[in-house]
């Protein structure tokens, strides 16, 4: 087991990452705010895993919220469904919110935990690797609305991330692929060290071999959890974990949330970063090379679906959160293991990339 501590002063937490920890209440016990507990998930994850974390809480006043599973329910209806839960069971301020799943389930439970009574305590079990590496670890909740995704939500701290990489056994490859998506783009803008290890253990990843699972999983979180301590509130340096999703998230709102994962996405919009970043003359042409390479290895797609149209591109774009005086800002390469948010990219440019990429 290791643990990784998210500095943020009294808000400071852990990132707990081991084999079997879903069952063992007293890792939970410390970070309860009280007896009462609601652990929201999902009709696939519920089957698997919500027994062994509920047999750990028996001594608490204890409620379930099962949703449906798929990033078309990350909407606003299915969180108000979460809110009638808590006021049904009458919960109070002193309620523990645990999110047992992935990234959808987090970011649904935490924006709910953010929202209610002005914010309780939560907690994140996830469970998929995306979910591991990034999206239960920095705060961010959130939920979509058809124009854009996450444009509705909070910053809000969990008191815990737990995460049991026995869950990631029960993976689809697909989503296995999905989450290294998160993890390459680690060593894409900060650490090239990492980025040349997972050139050399890509296969092992794939075949859940679960040292090389686990180093990726700390090693990423690592590197969150630096980030969002220096940057909580996206100000400054945390854009730079986004490399990738301004053109990713206009795939998933274009294609109709769910039918592309977020990390297929994303490693499309990786490719599109660093092709834009190549015709700029900021990264070498064999460093994009490579970056392309390692996501096909990864099982990953590197184009996207060619109905979407530069214009859809660039109205689904506008409405990204880095968007700062009418102007999309950008997350490029200088080299693998450099990145920087940029503004000032030529518009003619991104036509082309945006025309080459529509087919």
């Amino acid at each position: 087991m290791a643990t990784l501590n998210v500095d943020l002063g009294e808000r400071s937490y852990p990132i707990i990452v081991g084999a079997g920890l879903l069952g063992d209440g007293a890792l939970l016990s410390p970070y309860l705010a009280g007896d009462e507990v609601l652990v929201v998930s999902n009709d696939t994850v519920a089957p698997l895993y919500l027994d062994r974390v509920t047999a750990s809480l028996k001594d608490r006043h204890l409620s379930c919220q099962i949703l449906p599973d798929g990033e078309q329910y990350k909407n606003l209806e299915t969180l108000q469904t979460i809110f009638d839960t808590l006021l049904e069971n009458h919960c109070s301020r002193d309620t523990t919110l645990i999110a047992l799943g992935g990234g959808v389930i987090g970011d649904l439970a935490g924006f709910a935990a953010a929202c209610y009574q002005r914010g309780i305590t939560f907690i994140q079990l996830p469970t998929t690797l995306l979910a591991q590496v990034d999206s239960a670890v920095g705060g961010k909740t959130a939920v979509n609305h058809p124009q854009g995704k996450n444009m509705i939500g909070a910053f809000h701290q969990p008191t815990c991330v737990l995460s049991d990489t026995q869950t990631l056994a029960t993976l689809e490859p697909r989503q296995l692929s999905a989450g290294l998506a998160e993890v390459i783009k680690y060593g894409l803008i900060r650490d090239t060290a990492f980025f040349n290890w997972l050139e050399v253990n890509i296969e092992k990843l794939l075949a859940f071999d679960p040292q090389a699972l686990e180093h990726v999983i700390i090693e990423s979180c690592r590197h969150k959890a630096q980030v969002v301590a220096r940057d909580e509130k996206e100000v400054g340096e945390r854009a730079l974990l986004n490399l990738g999703h301004t053109f990713g998230h206009a795939i998933e709102a274009a294609t109709g949330y769910g039918n592309w994962l977020h990390g297929e996405a994303v490693s499309v919009g990786m490719v599109m970063a660093a092709t834009l970043s190549e015709k700029m003359g900021r990264l070498e042409k064999d460093q994009c090379a490579r970056v392309r390479e390692l996501l096909i290895r990864a099982g990953l797609p590197v184009t996207p679906p060619r109905d979407i149209s530069p214009t859809d591109y660039l109205t689904h774009m506008a409405l990204d959160k880095k968007v700062s005086a009418g102007r999309i800002r950008l997350v490029l390469l200088d080299a693998i293991g450099q990145a920087r948010l940029v503004s000032d990219y030529p518009d003619s440019l991104l036509q082309d990339v945006l025309y080459e990429f529509a087919g």
